[in-house]
Parts: C-alpha cells; structure tokens; sequence
C-alpha cells in the first residue's frame, strides 16, 4: 500500500511540474471558415489568382517568447480554386499537381526567428508537395490576440512567401505560367 501511495505521489507531483512547465504554452487549431490560403502566378503578361479552399493545422503558441512557437498545417491540394472550372481540373491532373498521387501539401515549422518588430517572425521549416521536400521560409505578423464568440480566445497571424514551383517539379505551362508563385496565408485561430 505504501509503495502505491508513494507511487500516485510522484505520479502527481510529475504531472504538476509538467503542467506548469507548459503553462507558457497554449495551442490554437486553425479555423479555416476565418481563414484563407491564397497564391498569384504569372500568366502571360497578367497574374492569375486562386486558393485552397481546405486545409487545417495548429499552432503551438509560447506566449513568454514567441520566437518558441511552433505550426504545422496540411493543405487538400484537390481543394484549389482558380475560379474556372476548367483550369481547376487541370490543376489537378498529373502534369500539375497530380492530386491522385499527391493529394496534400504540408508544412512544419522547425525555427521562428524573431524580427526587428516585435511581433514580426521569420518562420523556417520543410514544405512537401508533389513528394518532394523543401525550406521555405515565410515572413509572419502576429495580429493579435483576443477574445471571440462564445468565449472562444482567438490569435490571428498574417504569412506570405514567395516559392519557385519548378523546384517541385511543377514546371507545365511555361513560359506563359511563371515560376514564381506568391502565397499569403491568413489565419484565425481558435485556442483549444
């Protein structure tokens, strides 16, 4: 009995200092109804725009240094909207992004770097799509933090970048589709 009691007592104390350990911690799930993945591409003399409209993720947020958070998200590629039915299809099929074969792109952060401002990141980590894996790095605005509806706390970030597609394989359509792709990400999150 003794060996029980001492064994609930450590059991207890090792899940204390573990809570406060994380304390500084707190994830938020992204809400894609309040959020949005966005790209532009060259198109002959213009630029052509779409979205995914599905994907999900989270973001661990250390809120004594935010240069500790973390995030990581997948994207249904099946997902993109250009607009045009047609071209949608064709974004889908194997010369682009294959989505039989490659149905998600996704992303994980491995470092933020902090900026001159504030609330200013560099977030550094791998992208896979198309099975292949490179760093990209996106530039992130913390928006703020707050409350929402029914008691919800919400934190909302702005991200871009801008991707070489080629370096994913995805080369169909040059030289009229450009190889520079700008992606802006905005994000609603909801703490769980």
């Amino acid at each position: 009995m003794k060996k029980q009691n001492r064994a609930l007592t450590i059991t207890v104390a090792a899940l204390i200092s573990l809570t406060a350990a994380n304390a500084d911690e707190e994830v938020y799930k992204i809400d894609p109804v309040h959020s949005s993945v966005n790209f532009s591409i060259r198109h002959f003399v213009a630029k052509a725009t779409g979205s995914f409209n599905q994907f999900e993720g989270s973001i661990q947020v250390d809120t004594d240094d935010l240069s500790k958070s973390s995030v990581e998200a997948t994207i249904t590629v099946g997902s993109v909207d250009t607009a045009n039915e047609m071209r949608d299809d064709h974004l889908n099929a194997d010369d682009y992004f294959n989505t039989a074969t490659f149905p998600v792109i996704t992303f994980t952060s491995t470092k933020w770097e902090s900026t001159d401002e504030e609330t200013m990141f560099l977030v550094t980590g791998p992208l896979t799509m198309l099975g292949i894996t490179k760093e990209v790095t996106l530039e992130v605005s913390l928006l703020g933090f707050g409350p929402g509806r029914n008691g919800a706390h919400l934190s909302g970030w702005e991200a871009s970048t801008t991707i070489d597609r080629t370096e994913w394989g995805l080369t169909a359509g040059a030289p009229a589709v450009g190889n520079e792709v700008e992606v802006t990400i905005n994000i609603e999150a909801v703490r769980q």
